[in-house]
């Protein structure tokens, strides 16, 4: 099972201006970069929607990699949002802390690993089942080991 490790992050207070330039880069192969600022914006709008609902988990396990969300990846979650079919989930099943996508089949609700070494989860008794928020965003690392010295450093 994936497991999540909740971070107190409070209320963002600070807005955070950043360039937001208008050409797109893209993946392929390389193109002029046009230096045209289209304008400045604050990750916090796009990261926490509803700040007084919003928290972020660390996670560790495997069972999500179809949906590039690894071991180590930072998870912006929303308990304001009502959790969905096909919505990515924080989810308490039998005590244990999880992330899976919920998804309908039919009338039946599962908890889906996004990898096929782990089987999914049906919910056959709801009570059981507590949705702790739903996943907006997800922050994946690209320099291993700075997003973890940068919590750590905050203890």
């Amino acid at each position: 099972m994936t497991t999540v490790e909740l971070i107190d992050v409070g209320t963002p207070t600070t807005t955070l201006w950043l360039p937001l330039f208008a050409s797109l880069v893209p993946c392929g192969f390389p193109s002029p970069a046009t230096d045209e600022l289209e304008e400045l914006f604050d990750l916090n709008r796009l990261l926490f929607r509803h700040p007084e609902a919003t928290y972020l988990v660390r996670v560790s396990g495997e069972s999500m990699q179809g949906a590039e969300i690894h071991s180590g990846d930072l998870l912006a979650v929303d308990k304001h949002l009502e959790a969905d079919h096909n919505h990515i989930v924080v989810a308490v099943v039998e005590g244990e802390c999880t992330v899976k996508r919920l998804v309908r089949r039919g009338t039946a609700w599962w908890l889906q690993a996004e990898n096929p070494a782990y089987p999914d989860y049906p919910i056959t008794e709801p009570e059981n089942l507590r949705i702790w928020g739903v996943v907006t965003h997800v922050v994946h690392e690209l320099i291993p080991g700075r997003l973890t010295a940068l919590i750590r450093s905050r203890d």
